[in-house]
């Protein structure tokens, strides 16, 4: 929880800071931002030295004392900061401000209603920990919530700015088979990765069915939400207060999706068949049933919102389906049909079913699990499982809460080896494309910088940097 508030406080605190300095900002230099003046080193008798500041990228101003708490932050957070140094971070600090200037220039929407939601959503949430709005403001030493909001909708707004840019960078950048292969034959004999010990992973899902009556009762309370929506209700209001899906319901039900991402057919198919503004009908997919709005259309992209509410299942509902899954395993056992063939004819996870119920690693696409890198809750219930062992019924729970039942198998396990361009290809083919994204990464801040005013402050001109920061 700490840790938590201690990243709200950062933020604000930044924010707070750097909004009092860049008032501080001579004409002078505000001229020469515009201008976009490419020589970071040149100092005028106009141009007076601004308090903290470390450097300026576009129109946005990093303080030294930003550079401060976010070495602070790091290691609130437990991470590592062995080798970083006071001008890597600043460096990092002004590839991201980079990022959200352009990302102004080339005019990223951020709807205001989506920045909004995120900042309630942050409130509501730290407001519970700190025991109330006014400890809140006493925590941060401000007069007033709607001073807070009003810098938090701030920082929220660049922080989706940078978010989106980046993603626009490398959006387009794709690799051919020929393309990884050259990478992998780059590689010397010697100096190829090892791969650990990996697993591939089948699994068998029984999920219990609601009653009609449960169906019904979300159905009508979905048509209600949808008829306050279209009398003028907020839907990320709705979606905060009622949405079981927790990721996005957090930030108001909020989605930005492309016809490529791995979503539930049905929920794509809505999403771009209604035009912008329009609010579905409830619909049902695998994970509940939903009601959608379309915010935004950007070509093939759209920024939807969603609610999802799921049916209540009763301990008599669960416990049948326990039952159900435990006779599916006796049976398995006493040879009647194989794991392979109870997961395409019973289980109730369609992403798994059609395949023998192998899992799929979300990290890689492949069926391939490092054992060392496992989520901990399925590694400990993967690790005691000996040869064709078939675990006992396991309680599941859903990322929207759901609860069902599943029965776990290893099918296939592999050693620790130096990796191999065939076996490894998926592996191998990430990392050539992480190479490939990384370079057209660099290609594109080395063209920003050319373009965009930057002031390094005299004190920090010393540092090598990896981008060319200072013009030289």
């Amino acid at each position: 929880m700490k840790k938590s508030i201690y990243l709200l406080v950062l933020l604000v605190g930044i924010g707070m800071q750097a909004q009092a300095q860049e008032e501080m900002v001579t004409e002078s230099s505000m001229i020469k931002a515009k201008a976009k003046v490419n020589d970071s080193t040149e100092t005028t008798s106009k141009r007076v030295k601004i308090d903290g500041v470390a450097a300026v990228v576009g129109d946005y101003v990093i303080l030294e004392s930003d550079i401060d708490k976010t070495f602070l932050d790091l290691r609130q957070r437990g991470t590592s900061i062995e080798g970083l140094t006071r001008c890597k971070l600043l460096g990092k600090l002004m590839e991201d401000k980079l990022y959200a200037h352009q990302a102004v220039q080339d005019s990223v929407d951020v709807q205001p209603g989506e920045v909004r939601d995120r900042v309630n959503q942050q409130i509501e949430y730290f407001s519970q920990q700190t025991g109330g709005m006014k400890e809140l403001l006493k925590f941060y030493a401000m007069e007033d919530e709607s001073s807070l909001r009003q810098q938090l909708m701030k920082i929220t707004k660049e922080n989706i700015l940078t978010q989106r840019m980046q993603s626009k960078v490398v959006g387009d950048v794709e690799i051919t088979p020929e393309e990884v292969r050259q990478f992998f034959e780059k590689i010397p004999a010697d100096q190829r990765p090892r791969i650990g010990i990996e697993l591939e992973v089948a699994q068998i899902i029984i999920a219990p069915k609601p009653s009609d009556e449960a169906v019904k009762k979300v159905i009508d309370k979905l048509k209600g939400i949808k008829a306050d929506v279209e009398a003028g209700a907020s839907f990320g209001t709705k979606a905060i207060l009622y949405s079981k899906d927790r990721a996005s319901g957090r930030q108001g039900g909020f989605m930005s999706i492309t016809k490529r991402m791995p979503l539930a057919k049905e929920f794509k198919d809505m999403s771009y068949t209604l035009q912008e503004g329009e609010v579905s009908d409830p619909f049902e997919t695998e994970f509940g049933w939903h009601i959608v709005k379309i915010d935004k259309v950007r070509g093939q992209e759209r920024d939807v919102r969603h609610i999802l509410l799921i049916p209540e299942i009763t301990n008599k509902k669960l416990d049948d389906a326990r039952k159900q899954i435990d006779t599916l395993r006796q049976r398995i056992l006493a040879g009647e049909l194989t794991f392979d063939e109870a997961a395409r004819s019973f289980s109730d996870d369609k992403e798994t079913r059609n395949n023998g119920g192998k899992l799929i690693n979300p990290a890689t696409l492949g069926t391939h699990f490092e054992l060392t890198k496992m989520d901990p809750e399925q590694y400990s219930q993967i690790e005691p499982l000996k040869g064709d062992e078939i675990s006992i019924p396991l309680i599941d729970e859903t990322r929207t809460g759901q609860k069902r039942y599943k029965l776990l198998k290893v099918t296939n396990r592999y050693e620790e080896h130096v990796a191999d361009y065939s076996k490894d290809y998926i592996k191998i083919k990430s990392l050539a494309l992480k190479e490939k994204q990384l370079k057209e990464v660099e290609k594109w801040i080395t063209q920003k910088i050319e373009d965009t005013y930057i002031n390094v402050n005299k004190g920090n001109r010393d540092c090598e940097f990896q981008n060319n920061w200072l013009k030289k």
